[in-house]
C-alpha cells in the first residue's frame, strides 16, 4: 500500500515515525505493507517511487532540516505530490482552517480526482465542505476516511460502523478539546486564574501560542458538524453550531460549582441542537473527565449510553486513528 502524506508537521511526521515503528507488525498481523514514496509540504516535497525511509523523514523534519533529504524538490508542493506521485492512499495533515478549509480542501479533492483514497486528521474541509468531499469520493469510487478529526485516538466512527451497527445514536455529548479540560481543570483543582492556567498549558505544548481556536470552543464546534453529519445524517455546517467558549468561566463560578457537588466542563452536544459550552456537570459523573483527556457519550437505542475517552491530541494517538483508517482501505 502506497502512501504519500500531505502536511509534514507535528501529525504528518508522527504519522512517518509511526509507520517506520509498525511497519512489520502491521505487515504480519494485517498482511499490509505500508510503503512511503511522497511526502508534501508547502515549501516543496520530497518524493522516491521505490519508497523512502520513514524515520529519515521524521528526523528531518524534527531537526527542521527537511530540504537537506537527497530527494527534496522545491516544486513538489502538496498538490503536485497528489497528482504526480503513484499513491493508493493520500493523508491530509495540513492544518485546520476553518474560515476556507484550504489548502486542506483543495488537496483532498484533487486526491479523489486522482482516484486515491484520503485519510485525514483535518477538521477544517469537514466541517466547511462535508457533502462536497463525499460526494467527490463517491463519485471517483475512492474511500474517505477521518476517524483522527474528531477523537484522537478514540475510535468513534469505527465504533459506530463497526459494532454498533443495529443502532440509533440518539445523541452525543462530551469533552472533545485536551486543551481546555487541562484549562479547567487545574482552575477547579488548583485555584489556578484562566491566564495561570493557559500559560502552564502552553508551556507543556498542551495549548498553541494562539489558544483562541480551543478556548473560543471553535475546535469543537467543528468536531459536532462531523459528527452530526456522518453519524446522524444531518446536512450542517460550522455556522449552524451555537459556540460558547470556557474565557468566561471564573475561579469564583468554579468554586460555587465545587461546594455543591458540581465541576464545570465544556460540552459539545449534537442532538435536538448543535451545541457547545461551558455546562455543569457532577463531581462523580463519567463526563468528570480529569486532565486532558476527551471523552465521548452515545446515547443508543438498543445499546443505551455508550462512553469512550481517550487522549484526544498528540501525534502518536492521533497516528493510532490515522493507520486504523489506513488499514481498514486496505482491507476493503
Amino acid at each position: 500500500m502506497r502512501i504519500s502524506i500531505i502536511g509534514f508537521g507535528v501529525i504528518g511526521s508522527g504519522v512517518a515515525k509511526v509507520i517506520s515503528e509498525k511497519r512489520d507488525h502491521i505487515k504480519h498481523r494485517h498482511g499490509i505493507d505500508l510503503e512511503l514514496v511522497g511526502i508534501g509540504e508547502h515549501n516543496g516535497g520530497i518524493v522516491c517511487e521505490s519508497g523512502l525511509d520513514p524515520m529519515e523523514a521524521y528526523n528531518l523534519a524534527k531537526a527542521k532540516e527537511m530540504n537537506k533529504h537527497p530527494c527534496w524538490k522545491e516544486d513538489m508542493k502538496g498538490i503536485k505530490v497528489i497528482r504526480e506521485v503513484d499513491a493508493d492512499i493520500v493523508i491530509e495533515t495540513t492544518p485546520t482552517n476553518i474560515d476556507s478549509g484550504e489548502p486542506g480542501l483543495s488537496h483532498m479533492l484533487t486526491a479523489f480526482k486522482n482516484k486515491r483514497h484520503v485519510v485525514t486528521s483535518n477538521k477544517g474541509p469537514l466541517a466547511i465542505a462535508y457533502k462536497e468531499l463525499i460526494r467527490t469520493a463517491e463519485e471517483h469510487e475512492v474511500q474517505f476516511r477521518f476517524e483522527a478529526s474528531v477523537g484522537g485516538a478514540m475510535p468513534v466512527f469505527n465504533l459506530v460502523r463497526e459494532s454498533l451497527q443495529a443502532n440509533k445514536i440518539l445523541s452525543i455529548k462530551g469533552i472533545l478539546n485536551g486543551t481546555c479540560n487541562y484549562i479547567l481543570t487545574r482552575m477547579s483543582t488548583e485555584g489556578m486564574s484562566y491566564e495561570h492556567a493557559l500559560s502552564e498549558a502552553q508551556e507543556l505544548g498542551i495549548a498553541e501560542t494562539d489558544p483562541s481556536y480551543d478556548v473560543e470552543g471553535k475546535d469543537t464546534a467543528c468536531k459536532l458538524v462531523i459528527l452530526a453529519n456522518e453519524i446522524f445524517g444531518i446536512d450542517s455546517t460550522y455556522k449552524d453550531v451555537e459556540i460558547e467558549g470556557i474565557i468566561g468561566v471564573t475561579l469564583e463560578s468554579l468554586k460555587l460549582a465545587s461546594d455543591k457537588g458540581y465541576t464545570i466542563k465544556l460540552i459539545g452536544e449534537v442532538g435536538e441542537r448543535l451545541r457547545v459550552a461551558p455546562r455543569l456537570v457532577p463531581k462523580d459523573h463519567i463526563l468528570a473527565v480529569g486532565g486532558t483527556l476527551n471523552i465521548m457519550s452515545l446515547n443508543t437505542d438498543l445499546a443505551g449510553d455508550i462512553t469512550i475517552t481517550g487522549k484526544g491530541a498528540g501525534a502518536i494517538e492521533t497516528s493510532s486513528s490515522i493507520l486504523s483508517d489506513v488499514i481498514n482501505i486496505a482491507k476493503f
